[in-house]
């Protein structure tokens, strides 16, 4: 079982890897703004003398999200193979883990649930990747609101079933590990949600002259998981098929 470790690590180095190739590709195709730019206008008129390279002149429409820069052509597709591969990649690792604790006579309900959880992440993954947030923008955020939720219950119900079957110092010591990481998620989800809550209610009640475009920017890319390797589920079963360990 020790070789299984390469799946979830090849889990997230290609999503972390594909999710910064699909933010260059967004740039050079004009598509999306770089992270480094903080200056963005009301609007932008269209400058046909400007030809190659990023943006220089930006709009809100243009912040560098996740799911914004996998909207469009040629980098939607590439968008959606990742979401795919990712969401097979998961459901497969959540299998593998399943039996590993059957193995070890690790039968409860907690397992189950845990394998259940997965797979659910597993589908909400599916779902962003394949509706961009441009085009169809209510499925888009079910898939995120099934998806994120749902590894984080993945990972937490991993915690309990380490920490439970502990039986040495390397099995307490992946137990801590997991932990820890499953505390960094829940704070990046709980942050993602309350910057969303705050950008979404700032569209409905300030009027567009109000705008703080430098505020607003950072709102966003906060807002909505803006930034590549935030989301926890990678980092946290890189630690599951550790030898000997539960």
């Amino acid at each position: 079982m020790t070789a299984w470790i390469l799946l979830p690590v090849s889990l997230s180095a290609f999503s972390i890897t594909g999710i910064w190739t699909v933010y260059a590709m967004a740039v050079m195709n004009r598509h999306v703004c770089p992270v480094e730019n903080w200056s963005y206008n009301e609007s932008c008129s269209p400058d046909p003398a400007e030809q190659g390279g990023p943006k220089t002149c930006c709009t809100l429409d243009d912040v560098p999200l996740i799911s914004k820069c996998g909207t469009y052509p040629p980098e939607s597709c590439l968008f959606s193979l990742i979401g795919n591969m990712g969401a097979f990649m998961v459901a497969l690792i959540c299998l593998l883990r399943y039996g590993q604790l059957l193995e070890q006579n690790r039968h409860s309900w907690v397992n189950t649930t845990a394998l259940i959880t997965g797979c659910t992440n597993a589908a909400g993954l599916v779902v962003v990747g394949n509706f961009q947030v441009d085009h169809a923008k209510s499925l888009h955020y079910v898939g995120a609101g099934v998806a994120f939720p749902a590894g984080l219950l993945f990972v937490s119900l991993h915690c309990a079933l380490s920490y439970h079957g502990a039986a040495t110092r390397l099995d307490l010591a992946v137990a801590y590990l997991r932990s820890v990481l499953a505390v960094i998620a829940f704070v990046t989800l709980v942050l993602s949600g309350v910057f969303f809550v705050h950008e979404s209610s700032q569209q409905q009640h300030v009027h567009p002259p109000q705008l703080h475009p430098r505020e607003h920017c950072h709102d966003l890319k906060s807002g909505e998981g803006g930034w590549p390797g935030l989301r926890s589920t990678p980092p946290h079963i890189c630690v599951y098929f550790v030898p000997k360990t539960v």
